[in-house]
């Protein structure tokens, strides 16, 4: 791959467009797997690191949980609304996007969520594009998505439309890594991530992974992280995508650190992101709604509201929203 700093803003791709891929995108991984050996298995279960103390679990009654309306999306308003996870309703543009969307009670392979859906399905308004991070099941959620009408606009990475299409999804558009597509003004960039894919035993690396930035006409930015670790894309990104007005960033699932270290940030390597990235705000997210690690429950929020007070950033620019809550990017001008 090109550096960044030679690179150009690519021109947008047809949507829709078929296209060929390699068999694996094995060679786009920064760190090894994390895929534990018999060795760290044992470790996990000395160090009882798979899931939180259950000393912690009592924290889960002070989790955040505030729903209220959804903001209207009027085409110079820019909002965003956390449903839980890495779920996000984006009003941007005039449409509704919704990311990386998981509205059920359990996923495979961890207990049923922690905290409610923060926006009940029945209040969402017509879903005008829907973009996808990467596939495992906590950002790919199959009951979810047979919810979404299948002419629903679809932005996925690369290798992954054909799970798209399956289902009968009509508009699936694949990117790479610093490509883009348009859809009524709104242009959808898939930019790098420190991460991986897999869904199945024979999957591994078949598709791609990725973060999303989202720029409306007026030149407004909503930069969605997906799954990452901390590396050099952020500053990658910032280079191709100046002017985030928001970055929407993971700080949960990342104990313990020998093992999630390279593909899941924690809370003071967001901060580093977000500062990496030159974005005007942040809204942390991929914590309070699974248990997929070691960390207590309450940890990351704590952790994160700590090592932004130390970096001397602005209050008013962490956007720290209880499940359900919203924020809507000041007018200019």
């Amino acid at each position: 791959m090109t550096d960044q700093s030679e690179r150009t803003v690519a021109s947008p791709r047809p949507a829709g467009e078929h296209r060929t891929w390699p068999r694996s995108f094995a060679d786009r991984l920064t760190d090894p797997l994390p895929m534990p050996g018999l060795r760290d298995l044992v470790r996990l279960a000395r160090e009882c690191a798979v899931r939180p103390p259950s000393s912690s679990l009592k924290d889960v009654v002070k989790l955040p949980v505030e729903p209220g309306p959804l903001p209207e999306a009027a085409p110079g308003t820019v909002a965003v609304t956390w449903a839980g996870h890495a779920s996000w309703v984006l009003r941007i543009g005039g449409m509704t996007v919704l990311t990386d969307p998981v509205w059920s009670r359990r996923i495979p392979g961890t207990p049923a969520r922690i905290t409610p859906v923060g926006v009940p399905w029945s209040l969402l308004p017509r879903i005008d594009a829907v973009v996808v991070s990467h596939n495992h099941y906590d950002h790919l959620d199959a009951p979810t998505l047979k919810r979404l009408p299948r002419e629903t606009p679809c932005f996925v990475p690369a290798g992954l439309g054909t799970w798209f299409r399956r289902r009968g999804f009509e508009e699936v558009t694949e990117l790479d890594w610093w490509e883009a597509a348009e859809l009524d003004g709104v242009r959808f960039d898939f930019v790098p991530a420190h991460h991986w894919s897999r869904r199945t035993l024979t999957d591994t690396c078949r598709s791609l992974w990725g973060g999303w930035v989202l720029t409306d006409r007026e030149g407004h930015r909503i930069y969605f992280a997906g799954d990452t670790g901390y590396g050099r894309f952020f500053k990658d990104i910032a280079r191709a995508h100046p002017g985030i007005d928001v970055a929407l960033l993971p700080i949960g699932a990342y104990a313990p650190r020998w093992m999630l270290g390279p593909v899941h940030t924690d809370p003071e390597e967001a901060v580093r992101a977000f500062q990496d990235l030159g974005a005007a705000a942040m809204a942390p997210m991929h914590w309070a709604t699974f248990l997929l690690s070691g960390e207590p429950p309450l940890e990351p929020l704590m952790r994160l509201r700590a090592a932004w007070a130390e970096a001397g950033l602005r209050r008013a620019a962490l956007w720290d929203l209880p499940v359900g809550g919203s924020r809507v990017l000041p007018r200019t001008g």
